[in-house]
């Protein structure tokens, strides 16, 4: 249970901070040693954060007939991830990304972005501004997230902040992007558990879900309310921080 808490905390506060969740997932399982670690459960932690997400921006998503351009961009940015998790995923190339050193010098190259674009104008907004241009490029360097560090919400907020949108529509961006990728993440990992016949849904599993739902609302909800009053700043400060820890690890 202990080991479900901490994996439970990790998926939820990190999945949409720009800090990246699968490079501390990958990170911690290898430190403690976790046995509880497998597909079904990585799929319940996601399932939770879906939830959470979809929760937390309900009214939007209630309300499409009036932001149907906005989620038809979104769902458009979406695509080239989803396109390139698949034949990445065929072709198992993900295993190789998946090592220790390339998480330490993604997560310090991916903070150095994030604090550059941070430094950019902050004039656009998502009702006004956001069009097929903006998602495209978004979209793309979205697809990116797929190597562990380098984090599908800290990407995306860097891209949104290079292309001139103030931190918090950037991060809304992100958020709103990561309601099709989780989907399709989790609608993946389901059918794979299917495809391999190991889909046994136990109270572990349950308990993932509630945990993993609990911390990702709670840091959607916060860091919307953090990013209005305060800069990036922390967050690359955490992500050269670590980094640097691990690569001197690696290589001393």
């Amino acid at each position: 249970m202990s080991d479900v808490f901490l994996l439970s905390i990790i998926q939820g506060v990190t999945e949409f901070l720009p800090v990246s969740s699968s490079s501390h997932t990958i990170l911690i399982s290898n430190l403690f040693n976790f046995n509880v670690y497998d597909l079904l459960l990585d799929v319940s932690l996601h399932i939770g954060s879906f939830l959470a997400i979809t929760f937390y921006f309900r009214s939007e998503i209630i309300n499409f007939s009036k932001n149907k351009r906005i989620f038809f961009l979104i769902l458009l940015s979406s695509l080239p991830i989803l396109v390139l998790g698949f034949i990445l995923s065929k072709f198992r190339t993900e295993d190789y990304l998946r090592t220790i050193e390339i998480i330490g010098w993604t997560t310090i190259l991916f903070g150095i972005l994030l604090f550059i674009s941070d430094k950019f104008p902050q004039k656009k907004n998502i009702n006004t501004n956001l069009k097929m241009f903006d998602v495209l490029i978004i979209g793309l360097m979205h697809s990116v997230a797929l190597i562990p560090g380098v984090s599908r919400s800290g990407i995306a907020i860097t891209a949104s902040r290079f292309l001139g949108y103030s931190r918090l529509e950037s991060t809304k961006i992100s958020f709103l992007l990561s309601i099709p990728t989780l989907l399709m993440v989790t609608a993946y990992g389901l059918y794979k558990i299917s495809f391999e016949n190991q889909f046994s849904l136990d109270n572990l599993n349950i308990q993932s879900i509630i945990l993993s739902f609990l911390f990702s609302y709670l840091t959607i909800k916060y860091f919307l309310i953090f990013i209005k009053k305060f800069s990036l700043n922390i967050f690359v400060l955490y992500r050269l921080v670590i980094g640097s820890i691990i690569i001197f690890y690696v290589y001393f």
